[in-house]
């Protein structure tokens, strides 16, 4: 039977939730638009005036092409050329979702994002479901076909799992440019030092280039390592401007609520770093700068207002 508007509608309303879901999921933002894209397609297939309660309907159909996703996407994953790193949503993007609590702020953080590919399928989707979205046990239970005994029992093992990242959430905006600057600052002043004392003592530098942008395969591993590998990617060089098409104009932000820098050239988002910041110290610095996974960001960057650059680098 063909939807009816009010099936259309119904299904949109939806859509936001579902999206945010996906991404939490996947943690990629293209894929996460294809499998809401395919759950309105089987929505579209389904004769759904027999569907009692649809939001639950559509969260189980998601969810499972989720789960198929994740099962395919580890073995892709072993092929990826170099560190796989989730893709970063700037400030704004609704596919963040509810950020109403902290334990919402930190389901999406870029910091467990990294995280959440060590759980199993089972594990990420319960932990998202739940810690996330709130949803019961009983109704997780019906979604993933387990009792909800076994739900609970997921869900403190994937807890247990994500327990040594160490978050901050519900950073402002205020306070995320307070910290982006200190950084740049540190990074752009020609000394190890400065850097050295904003870290921590067991600070990581990875990134993800996906083959296409150079990248190291392996992170950078403590403060004085990860103060001198930042000291020299902000050393302006002229095989840089080649390498990115220009001289960069850095930006203060937030990705996933973490404080972030945006690299931009052209209008051009062409690197996102998200940090890991904790009361000890700045723990992570984590870099996307596969051209794929900046799209949206891009998009996002085009879209809104965002002032004037902290500087110019490369």
């Amino acid at each position: 039977m063909p939807l009816t508007m009010d099936d259309v509608d119904r299904f949109e309303a939806a859509r936001p939730r579902l999206e945010a879901i996906a991404y939490r999921m996947l943690g990629s933002a293209g894929e996460a638009e294809d499998a809401v894209q395919e759950t309105f397609l089987r929505w579209q297939a389904a004769d759904v005036a027999l569907i009692e309660v649809p939001e639950a309907w559509l969260t189980k159909v998601l969810t499972n092409l989720c789960l198929n996703q994740l099962s395919s996407a580890r073995a892709r994953r072993e092929t990826y050329v170099g560190q796989w790193l989730p893709e970063p949503l700037l400030e704004g993007d609704p596919m963040l979702g509810p950020a109403d609590t902290a334990e919402q702020r930190e389901s999406v953080s870029y910091a467990v994002l990294v995280l959440m590919e060590r759980l199993s399928p089972n594990e990420r989707a319960v932990y998202v479901l739940r810690q996330a979205f709130d949803y019961p046990h009983r109704e997780i239970a019906q979604i993933l076909d387990l009792t909800e005994a076994a739900s609970q029992q997921v869900f403190h093992r994937a807890k247990k799992h994500l327990a040594d990242g160490r978050t901050r959430t519900g950073i402002d905006r205020a306070a995320a440019r307070r910290v982006v600057e200190e950084f740049l600052a540190a990074a752009t002043s020609g000394e190890t030092e400065p850097l050295v004392r904003l870290l921590t003592s067991d600070a990581i530098a990875v990134g993800d280039g996906g083959g296409k942008v150079p990248a190291r395969a392996r992170a950078f591993e403590g403060a004085t390592a990860v103060a001198r590998f930042m000291r020299g990617l902000f050393r302006p060089t002229p095989a840089k401007r080649k390498l990115v098409g220009g001289a960069a104009d850095m930006y203060a932000t937030t990705a996933n609520g973490e404080p972030a820098v945006v690299a931009v050239v052209d209008g051009r988002v062409i690197g996102v770093i998200c940090l890991q910041v904790t009361p000890e110290g700045i723990a992570a610095f984590r870099s996307q700068v596969n051209p794929d996974k900046l799209e949206r960001a891009t998009e996002a960057w085009a879209s809104r207002p965002h002032g004037e650059p902290l500087l110019r680098a490369f």
